[in-house]
C-alpha cells in the first residue's frame, strides 16, 4: 500500500506558518476520511485539522510545538491503491477555532502577507520561546529585512518600552509586560480553556516537620534542607503510589502516565515574574539527593531559567512565608494537580479530647476533574498528609 504525506491546509491570506500544538492520533492508529488528527495555531486560533485520506498513521514528521510552514508535510499516511497525494489547498480539513482571534480578520488582512512573509518560521519558534506574541513580532526591527533570531535578542536586550498618553482617567504610562509574564499568561489562558479545576483542602499537623528541621539545624552540618524540602519529598513519596497524580491527558481519547515523577516548583522573582524549577525523576532520588537535586533546580530557577516541561504533571507553590494561609491554586495544562501549601499556625487539635494548640499548616489541590475525581484527590491529598506527620519515617 502506498505511502503519502499528510500536508498542513491553506486556512487564509498570508499565512506561511503554523504551529503544532498537539498529535490526536499515535503511529499504527487507522484514520478516517475527515477525522480530526493534529492541532495546529495560527495567529489567529488553534483549531483541530482533519484528515485529508483513509488509512494508517505511520509516523509524525514533527514534534509538538514545532513551527511549520503551510503546504509543507506534517505527517505520513499509508492509503488504499490509487488514492492521489492531497496538497495544501486540496482539502478544507480545518475544524471550528477552539481559541478566540488574537486580531480581527480585516486588521488580519491588511497586514498579514507582508509580515508572515519577513519571518522565517525558526524565528517565529525562537519568539515564541522568548513570550513575544505575533503582535509585537511586527515591531521587531530587522536589520536585514529578514526578522532573525539576533533580531530577537537585540530587540529584548533593549530593555521594556515605554510610552505615555492622555485618556479620560488622566495620564498613563504603558509598559510592555515581560515576556516571562507573557508565557506565563498563555499557559494560563490555555488552561482556562482545557481544564475543569476541582479544589479540595485538609490541615495538616505541620510539629513533625518542625522537629526535623530544628534536629537538622542542631546538628551543625553542612546539609541543611528547609521545612519546604521535606514537605516536597513527601509529596513525591505520595505520588509513587497514585499513577493519575503522574498522568496527563495527550487528547480527549488518549491518558498519558509517566513511569517517574518530574514535579514542579513555583519560584517568584523580582519584579512579580513567576518560573518553575523541576526535579525529573524525582521518585528515584534518596532524601540527601532530592534535597541537593531540588536546591540546584531552585538555584537555577532565581537565575531566571524556567524550566517547565510536558512531564510536570504536579507543580508545588508555597506561600508561607507571605502570611497566607489558604488560597485555591491554578493548575497548568498538561499538569493535572498545583498544590498549595499556606502559612504555620496555632490550631486547635481535632484528635485531642482536650483543648490542645497544635501547629497546623494548610494544604490545598486543585486538580483537573477530566483527569481525575474528588475520591482520587481525597486519597492522595489525605497521602500527602500523612507523610507529612510521619515525616521523621520518610526521611
Amino acid at each position: 500500500m502506498p505511502v503519502v504525506s499528510v500536508n498542513i491546509p491553506q486556512i487564509g491570506e498570508g499565512l506561511q506558518e503554523a504551529r503544532l500544538v498537539a498529535v490526536l492520533k499515535e503511529p499504527g492508529q487507522f484514520v478516517k476520511r475527515d477525522e480530526p488528527i493534529y492541532q495546529m495555531e495560527t495567529d489567529k486560533a488553534v483549531m483541530d485539522v482533519e484528515s485529508p485520506y483513509e488509512g494508517t498513521l505511520v509516523e509524525w514528521l514533527a514534534p509538538v510545538d514545532t513551527i511549520l510552514p503551510i503546504g509543507g508535510p506534517v505527517a505520513k499516511m499509508e492509503v488504499a491503491d490509487g488514492v492521489q497525494e492531497v496538497g495544501a489547498g486540496g482539502h478544507g480539513s480545518v475544524a471550528a477555532s477552539v481559541e478566540p482571534a488574537h486580531a480581527g480578520a480585516s486588521e488580519s488582512a491588511g497586514r498579514g502577507d507582508n509580515r508572515n512573509a519577513s519571518i522565517p518560521p525558526r524565528t517565529r519558534a525562537y519568539a515564541k520561546e522568548k513570550g513575544l506574541s505575533d503582535d509585537q513580532l511586527g515591531g521587531v526591527p530587522s536589520a536585514s529585512g529578514k526578522l532573525m533570531p539576533s533580531d530577537i535578542d537585540a530587540y529584548l536586550a533593549s530593555g521594556p518600552k515605554t510610552k505615555s498618553g492622555e485618556s479620560r482617567g488622566g495620564s498613563y504610562a504603558e509598559t510592555e509586560v515581560p515576556q516571562k509574564q507573557r508565557l506565563l499568561a498563555s499557559r494560563l489562558v490555555r488552561g482556562t480553556q482545557l481544564v475543569v479545576p476541582g479544589t479540595i483542602s485538609v490541615a495538616a499537623n505541620w510539629e513533625p516537620i518542625e522537629q526535623q528541621r530544628a534536629q537538622v539545624k542542631a546538628s551543625g552540618s553542612d546539609f541543611q534542607p528547609s521545612a519546604f524540602t521535606m514537605f516536597a519529598f513527601a509529596v513525591v513519596q505520595a505520588m509513587k503510589s497514585f499513577p493519575s497524580f503522574r498522568s496527563t491527558l495527550v487528547n480527549d481519547e488518549t491518558l498519558r502516565t509517566y513511569d517517574h515523577v518530574s514535579i514542579g516548583i513555583a519560584v517568584g522573582l523580582p519584579g512579580d515574574e513567576l518560573v518553575l524549577a523541576v526535579v525529573d525523576a524525582a521518585d528515584t532520588l534518596s532524601w540527601k539527593e532530592f534535597a541537593t537535586k531540588a536546591r540546584e533546580q531552585i538555584d537555577l530557577a532565581r537565575g531566571g531559567k524556567d524550566q517547565a516541561h510536558e512531564g510536570v504533571t504536579m507543580s508545588l507553590t508555597n506561600m508561607q512565608s507571605f502570611g497566607l494561609r489558604d488560597a485555591v491554586p491554578v493548575v497548568v495544562p498538561p499538569s493535572v494537580g498545583t498544590l498549595f501549601l499556606g502559612e504555620v499556625y496555632n490550631g486547635v487539635a481535632q484528635d485531642s479530647a482536650e483543648l490542645t494548640l497544635r501547629r497546623y499548616a494548610n494544604l490545598a489541590l486543585t486538580f483537573d476533574h477530566r483527569v481525575l475525581n474528588g475520591v482520587g484527590a481525597a486519597e492522595f491529598i489525605k497521602a500527602i498528609k500523612a507523610n507529612v506527620e510521619n515525616i521523621g519515617g520518610l526521611l
